[in-house]
């Protein structure tokens, strides 16, 4: 094996060691201290100014090549979830109660492997790279927006972010133009009513039934007041009241999420959501209260940066595995940099071959760890091509063996 095939191999090792190590010792939001540390030092390593314990254990590191260049910022998350592990991988989470069931180890290994890739080629470079290693995805209001306010985005001109995606088959590439993921909002609404006997109603206010006619009424926004051209999502996840059978409630509580993608449909889910309320409470002449929680705000891809994304992903995994998708429904705190400056978000499909399909946050959700060295390199074309126009160099792990095994006890 030629020095420069074998330096390919050891990378791809490299990354799926770091992403089996993230996976044994997993961290909550805001509580990333172990992963923030082992970046901070990696990226130390490669002679990079580096900045950490930004909004609690937030990273990130500049490689300073162009002064007065263009700078784009490329971003991960550390995050783990609050899940007990049910996978049989021998590097399973030794966190009880705590597992990475969303792909943030890998999101973390990736952008460490683009690092290396990039400081060791940055003669090739016409711009800096800032790394954004952003702790707290998964809480509302999300990492993103302290480490937006603690000046991550200074002088940088467009961000990009990726995620690892288990429904798409491994090493397939996709993206959106404009709205991509939703805004994400959530509500809980407490009805007040007056319990009694079930035989004698009409000496109760019945708060089954009043909530019953605020789910069903909450469903004709979506179907009376939203475009039907347009998109929005009134779910409705839970629903605690009652004590007995033949007892008529005195309080009932629901909670649920609502979902849209531009700003006129969030509107009016939340102003019509709360004049629901308002009118029920005057009809049946009782106490409803309605706690209405704005999210992350939808995703929005930049038209330019899309180009970009696409540009370097048919590179790396092929034009027939890249591709335009339907937006989700699912939300991501990557929203914030996109309202602050342009760039643009994607998923990489790593779907595990011939292993049963676990969605994310699953107990045994599992994610294909043969993308992760394609992915790295994604992240490094993407920087050719925003500084140059021209990603045509040749494939830095071109031919390079990316198979490792899958973790499991043999």
């Amino acid at each position: 094996m030629n020095n420069e095939k074998c330096k390919k191999k050891v990378l791809a090792e490299e990354i799926v060691e770091w992403r089996r190590d993230f996976h044994k010792y997993p961290e909550l939001s805001f509580e990333e201290k172990r992963t923030s540390k082992i970046v901070a030092e990696f990226l130390s390593s490669l002679g990079l100014y580096v900045k950490e314990n930004i909004n609690g254990h937030g990273v990130t590191a500049d490689l300073l090549v162009k002064e007065n260049g263009p700078t784009i910022a490329l971003r991960a998350d550390m995050d783990a979830l609050p899940i007990q592990e049910e996978t049989e991988l021998s590097f399973a989470s030794t966190v009880p109660g705590v597992m990475h069931a969303c792909g943030h180890d890998g999101h973390t290994s990736i952008l460490m492997g683009a690092a290396k890739l990039l400081a060791s080629n940055r003669d090739k470079l016409n711009g800096n790279i800032r790394f954004i290693f952003q702790p707290a995805e998964e809480v509302n209001p999300g990492g993103a927006i302290g480490m937006i306010n603690n000046g991550v985005l200074d002088g940088v001109d467009a961000v990009f972010g990726l995620h690892l995606w288990s429904e798409l088959p491994s090493g397939t590439f996709r993206t959106c133009y404009g709205p991509m993921m939703a805004a994400t909002d959530q509500f809980k609404i407490e009805v007040k009513g007056k319990g009694g006997h079930g035989g004698m109603p009409h000496k109760t206010t019945d708060s089954i039934v009043i909530a019953s006619h605020l789910i069903m009424s909450a469903q004709h926004i979506i179907s009376r007041n939203i475009n039907p051209l347009e998109s929005g999502v009134i779910t409705f996840g839970k629903f605690e009241s009652g004590s007995a059978f033949n007892i008529i409630a005195n309080k009932a509580v629901l909670e649920g999420t609502a979902r849209s993608f531009t700003p006129e449909v969030r509107d009016i889910i939340q102003t019509n959501m709360e004049e629901l309320v308002d009118g029920l409470r005057k009809i049946y002449g009782t106490d409803i209260k309605v706690d209405y929680k704005r999210g992350y705000p939808a995703v929005v891809n930049h038209e330019k940066e899309v180009d970009v994304l696409l540009d370097a992903a048919s590179k790396v995994f092929g034009s027939e595995n890249t591709g335009i998708m339907e937006p989700k429904m699912v939300g991501e705190d990557f929203s914030y940099y996109l309202k602050e400056i342009p760039g643009a978000f994607c998923f990489v499909g790593a779907g595990k071959p011939n292993h049963p399909m676990y969605p994310h946050h699953h107990p045994r959700f599992q994610i294909d760890e043969n993308v992760l060295p394609a992915a790295s390199e994604w992240f490094y074309k993407l920087a050719l091509k925003y500084f140059s126009g021209s990603s045509s160099d040749s494939s830095y792990l071109e031919n390079s063996d990316r198979s490792t095994n899958d973790g499991k006890d043999e």
